[in-house]
């Protein structure tokens, strides 16, 4: 598999209805030190294919991320890897995928996992997941995009985080439309069916796609 690079500028496609036919999952590239992260992963590489949902994700081998593939690839599925050039030697490419997309810059990965997935699902990572799942969230709630944007909740790994968002709507900093924004679930299929049924909610959109 040659790995390619991406041709296009990033394109949130904010007007548009989501329809789930690929899903970007940030995850961890460690395993975590309960089993249940693992299962969780294989779990939902299952349902996605199971669905005829393909997968973009960052594209590596190692721990959640290579579990994760690894599960949509072996129950059929298509999987799509995104990973900065830099990365290459520390993230240990997967070699297994249907498409490996090779981008020059962390944020140019990000824009192009954004441009291709039509709704985004945390699962259990570290500092770089919960930057990705923040940043698309937060253009959600900018109006730059209508995609659904999920917490795969497993153990209560993010029950701390969730907290912080209501923490935040009672202090006056988040405002409650854009809580609901969020939709946490400790079960992929759940979590996969509110994705589907998502309607966003109408928010002012204060910067076009572009500006950022």
């Amino acid at each position: 598999m040659t790995p390619d690079r991406p041709d296009h500028s990033p394109d949130l496609t904010p007007d548009s209805d989501p329809e789930l036919q690929w899903i970007c999952v940030f995850c961890g590239s460690s395993a975590g030190e309960d089993p249940r992260y693992l299962d969780a992963a294989t779990k939902l590489g299952r349902s996605l294919a199971k669905r005829r949902i393909g997968l973009i994700y960052g594209g590596s081998q190692m721990g959640l991320m290579g579990r994760l593939a690894d599960s949509v690839l072996d129950a059929g599925g298509e999987v799509v890897g995104v990973l900065p050039e830099p990365l290459l030697p520390r993230e240990v490419a997967h070699r297994g995928l249907t498409q490996l997309v090779i981008t020059d810059s962390m944020h140019e990965r990000k824009a192009e996992m954004a441009r291709r997935a039509d709704g985004f699902i945390a699962a259990p990572g570290g500092l770089g997941t919960i930057e990705e799942f923040l940043e698309v969230l937060t253009w959600a709630q900018l109006g730059m995009h209508r995609k659904p944007c999920g917490i795969l909740n497993i153990n209560r790994f993010y029950d701390p985080l969730s907290a912080v968002f209501d923490h935040g709507v009672r202090e006056g900093f988040i405002q409650n439309v854009h809580r609901k924004m969020i939709l946490v679930e400790a079960e992929p299929d759940r979590l996969l069916d509110r994705m589907r049924a998502y309607q966003p909610p109408k928010v002012p959109r204060w910067i076009e796609v572009g500006e950022t």
